[in-house]
Formats: C-alpha cells, sequence, structure tokens
C-alpha cells in the first residue's frame, strides 16, 4: 500500500503516515486509505485529513474548524508552565482564543501529571471551535475546564476580573497582505484564527493590542500574560506593556530563533 500512495505523488513519510492510520490488515478499508490520499493530494492539510495530532502529551482531534497545532506553540506552553512554578497550589487559567484546546489543555494536562489541580476557562468566539476543544477535553479526561463563547474577554463573567493566575493566547497576527505570501496551505485552515487587522502601525497588531491592554484587568496581582506574536511585532508588544504597567516583560525567540512567545505580569 506504502508504494501504491508514492506512485500516487505522496511523499514517503506522509503515505506512511496515512498507510498507519487508514490501512487495515484484512484490506477492508483500502478505498478509505485511497480517499485519504486523495485529499492530501489536492491539498488538505495531512492533520486535518488523519483528524489528529500530537501536540506535547496530547494527541488533539483536529479538524478545519480549528487551527492544526504547531510545534512553536508547544514551545509557549513550557513558558506558560516556568511563570506557575512559585503560583499557587489551585492555579486558575484563561486561555484566550482556544481553538482546540492545544495551549489551555495542555497546561493543564502538565500540571495534573505533577499534582496540581488547575482550573481552566476557555474562550472562543467559534461555537466549532469550542465544540473541537470540549471534545478534547472529554477525549484526556480534562474535567476541571469551562467554556465560554466570547470575542477576548466580553462575554467573561466580571466575578473573575483579577482573578487569573494566568491568561496564555496564541491569537491571529497574520496581516492580511502578509497572508497572501504564506503556504497555500493555510488558505485551509480558519482565516480567523489567523489574520488580525493592522493597528497601532504595526501589521497584524489589533488583536494583540486588544489582549495587552485588557489583560491586566483580569489577572491577579503577580498573574503573568504569555502570548504569541509575530517576528516583526515585538517591539510594538513590549512598548504597550511597559506603557499599561505591567512588569518583568520580555519577549523570548523560539527554537529557529525568531521572536515568538511574550511574557509580562500584573505587578504585585
Amino acid at each position: 500500500m506504502l508504494g501504491e500512495l508514492v506512485a500516487l505523488g505522496l511523499e514517503r513519510h506522509e503515505a506512511r503516515w496515512l498507510t498507519q492510520e487508514f490501512a487495515d490488515p484484512s484490506g477492508a478499508d483500502h478505498a478509505a486509505l485511497l480517499a485519504a490520499a486523495q485529499r492530501r493530494r489536492a491539498g488538505e492539510p495531512l492533520q486535518y485529513v488523519i483528524g489528529h495530532w500530537p501536540f506535547r502529551a496530547l494527541d488533539l482531534d483536529v479538524d478545519p474548524r480549528v487551527l492544526i497545532p504547531r510545534p512553536e506553540t508547544e514551545e509557549l506552553v513550557a513558558v506558560a508552565l516556568g511563570e506557575l512554578v512559585d503560583g499557587p497550589g489551585a492555579p486558575l487559567i484563561l486561555d484566550l482564543g482556544c481553538g482546540s484546546g492545544a495551549l489551555g489543555l495542555s497546561v493543564l494536562d502538565e500540571l495534573r501529571s505533577r499534582g496540581v489541580v488547575a482550573t481552566l476557562v476557555a474562550v472562543d468566539e467559534s461555537r466549532d471551535a469550542l465544540d473541537v476543544a470540549r471534545a478534547n477535553a472529554r477525549k484526556h479526561a480534562l474535567h476541571t475546564v469551562s467554556f465560554v463563547t466570547s470575542s477576548w474577554f466580553d462575554a467573561l463573567d466580571h466575578s473573575l476580573r483579577g482573578r487569573f493566575d494566568l491568561i496564555v493566547a496564541n491569537p491571529p497576527y497574520v496581516g492580511a497582505l502578509e497572508m497572501q505570501d504564506l503556504d497555500p496551505v493555510l488558505g485551509h485552515e480558519p482565516r480567523g484564527a489567523l489574520v488580525s487587522p493592522d493597528a497601532d502601525g504595526v501589521v497584524g497588531f489589533a488583536d494583540l493590542g486588544i489582549i495587552v491592554r485588557e489583560a491586566r484587568g483580569w489577572l491577579r496581582p503577580g498573574g503573568s500574560l504569555v502570548v504569541e506574536h509575530g517576528a516583526a511585532q515585538r517591539e510594538a508588544l513590549v512598548a504597550l506593556a511597559r506603557a499599561r504597567g505591567y512588569v518583568r516583560v520580555r519577549d523570548l525567540e523560539d527554537l529557529s530563533g525568531r521572536p515568538r512567545m511574550f511574557v509580562a505580569r500584573q505587578p504585585s
């Protein structure tokens, strides 16, 4: 079967993944395997064709309702966990624009493995994305999660103001013109989770700006904000955070050396 898929034009490693996922030793699922191969050949991302993808310790269900989890965002989880090392024993966490739940559920899962029972509020303006995140929470028996349909902080219960120990986000930060020059595979992913309007003279900065401006009202004293962003947005993020009164403001590179992870704290 592997050779057949390669002959159809698939890369060998992708053909192997599809064979492992769809092939049945009896040959009963041969049609399903060929259908999956045709979807991939038509340009659909491999992750959507397979229907799930690993992200740190989790195997997440993914489909066109949500972004594909990426290795760069896995690094953001490590940074977020580091912000909780000296924090409370039962942290309250907010995942803004949760999509598949990759960020928040991974933090919750890895805290659980350390014996820490955290509570997560997962927010997305897309009800479809929240359905995927709910399914992933059930899949991994992560029960201390609530899901809220909201554009960033807009629909959050105001009783939560000033209470979050950690806010994490991987918001849209690609500019509309930038999108035209990126990998065509991104056209299969939800545009609203990728593209943000320009703001403050910075490409794709509008949603990042909202999060940084408003998060101070929702963090507890000493709480942390951890956000993924694009390389060209570092200076604007750092300047905005300092102007808004955050402390311990820093910006970290990913493993490829690109500015990627913004971190700031609410004053104690």
